[in-house]
């Protein structure tokens, strides 16, 4: 009975221990694991300097998209076409989505078609706040919101921010800008655009948002979110029910997850942001990468040297087949490459 009892209490001693361990590192943000990443110098030859580039993604051909804003002032009345498709070289492939098209691109997702979807997140003289599906040689296809409004309904989106393809077709939007954080939700459509449901609104509690920046599914259908202003990645299933939230990976701007389940986190945001007031302290801005089987941290890709210590580090993240990073800083108007 004796030895019984010590073998419980040594199961529960170890049972407890891990889910301990487990809860310390979803509270923590994580700064000293290794980087076995370097920089790439310019890799990408483009034929004109690019504009604020927040958003960065990787098509199965491993061509690298990146959504532009055309120029300083935004794309609203420019001629600048924003959509660009490189190669792994940093070839450009395709340059498009001129005259007019767009008011502030926010993210640029092709599909495993060839399609091309984007996220236009603001409004303005009766165009944008609206995702478009596009062909591969930039024909609307599809739209989904209306055209320059904004509003609660199932029907308008207020400053979508991010789109996610689940594995059946179904459409997942994320929206809500900070300062402002709009709906701060996701809504979900079959792959037809038909609304099907929405869930989350603004706030700090479990299932809620403060400015969902990014999302993203794994290999078991669980959508990841970057809810940036609050410093975490919250974790649901497709319909919405809340499984987890992560602050280990820092303050998120951008996610991606590869065909491994490694989940890599841009931090752009957190304490050390000079003449800034100070976000999530304790956690230090950069790439974050590990398992989203155990949430464990296993690498730390500290920020790119910048001509100004006031740029902050990329926003947008991006992995290809062989592991390689691609990363998107707005104002440093660039998108750099790591490799191992």
């Amino acid at each position: 009975m004796r030895a019984q009892r010590a073998r419980l209490a040594i199961v529960l001693f170890v049972t407890t221990a891990v889910v301990g361990a487990a809860e310390a590192q979803t509270t923590q943000c994580v700064n000293d694991a290794p980087n076995p990443y370097h920089m790439v110098s310019g890799w990408a030859h483009t034929t004109r300097p690019w504009a604020q580039t927040n958003n960065v993604f990787v098509d199965p051909k491993d061509n690298v998209w990146v959504f532009d804003r055309c120029q300083d002032g935004g794309c609203a009345g420019s001629t600048v076409a924003p959509i660009w498709e490189l190669s792994p070289e940093g070839k450009v492939l395709k340059n498009f989505g001129g005259g007019g098209m767009f008011i502030f691109p926010h993210a640029v997702v092709p599909d495993k078609d060839g399609n091309v979807w984007v996220v236009d997140g603001q409004a303005k003289d009766g165009k944008g706040n609206q995702v478009m599906k596009l062909s591969p040689d930039g024909k609307v296809l599809m739209t989904l919101g209306k055209a320059g409004q904004s509003g609660t309904g199932p029907d308008v989106f207020d400053q979508p921010t991010s789109l996610a393809i689940a594995p059946n077709g179904d459409i997942f939007v994320a929206e809500g800008h900070a300062p402002t954080f709009g709906n701060s939700r996701i809504t979900k459509f079959d792959k037809n655009g038909k609304f099907l449901m929405t869930f989350g609104h603004v706030g700090p509690n479990e299932g809620e948002f403060k400015s969902p920046h990014v999302i993203a599914f794994d290999s078991q259908g669980r959508l990841f979110v970057a809810d940036r202003s609050n410093s975490r990645v919250d974790i649901f299933d497709q319909k919405g029910k809340f499984i987890a939230a992560w602050k280990q990976f820092g303050r998120p701007s951008g996610l991606w997850i590869d065909k491994n389940d490694i989940l890599y986190v841009s931090d752009s945001e957190s304490e050390d942001a000079p003449g800034k007031d100070t976000n999530n302290p304790g956690c230090k801005r950069g790439v974050r990468g590990g398992s989203v089987k155990t949430g464990k941290v296993d690498f730390y890709i500290p920020p790119p040297p910048v001509s100004d210590p006031r740029l902050p580090p990329p926003e947008g993240v991006a992995v290809d087949s062989h592991g390689n990073i691609y990363l998107a800083a707005v104002q440093a108007k660039e998108v750099y490459k790591y490799v191992k």
